[in-house]
Parts: C-alpha cells; structure tokens; sequence
C-alpha cells in the first residue's frame, strides 16, 4: 500500500518509522521524504493502518494505491486461510495440582 503523507522534517520520518516498526501487521516499509510518499507491505487491512497512522502522526494520510499482497506480476498465489485456535469446548481438560510444598506465609502478616 502506498499512502501519502506530509512529512516535512527528519524528526516526522523517525516518528513515521517508530510507528511503522511498532506495528505487527507490517513486514516492510520504505519512507520517501522527498516525495512524500510511505510504502508498506504486509498483511492488513489498510484502512485501519491508514487510520492508526493518522492519529498517531496527527496529519492527512491519503491512500495512493493498493496492491493484492496474492497479485504480483499477474501471478495469484494461494494465501493459506489463518490458523484458528481451537474453541474452548474441544481443549483438553487441564489438571490443577495444590501447592502443598510451598511454605506457608499467612503467619508473617
């Protein structure tokens, strides 16, 4: 995804950066000061990250373009669907042993 933002100074591009890196759904990033440009590449949704940006940064993002993370080069690729973890009616049951070697602190209160 390509956005476009008002970066005017070194110290926005550092900021941009820390929020870029802090953000999980983010694999890579490159920041054009000059043209004012940020593109980012992973999995999300962009409108959400676009929206996280702004209120972070406090400035208009604009969304330039956005490309299908499986449509490089007219190549669809299969994405595996996410793992989803099991509900919690088919965990097995966990069994909970007392601490009976543990010594007692109730008496130095």
């Amino acid at each position: 995804m390509v956005m476009r933002i008002n970066l005017d100074c070194n110290a926005c591009c550092r900021k941009m950066r820390r929020i870029i890196l802090r953000m999980k759904e983010i694999e890579t990033h490159m920041i054009e000061k000059q043209q004012h440009r940020v593109t980012v590449c992973g999995r999300f949704v962009p409108a959400e990250v676009a929206i996280k940006i702004r209120k972070k940064m406090n400035r208009r993002v604009k969304i330039l373009e956005i490309q299908e993370l499986g449509n490089i080069n007219g190549h669809v690729e299969q994405i595996p669907p996410p793992v989803l973890a099991q509900p919690v009616e088919q965990m097995p049951p966990v069994l909970a042993q007392p601490f009976s070697n543990l010594p007692n602190y109730t008496s130095h209160l």
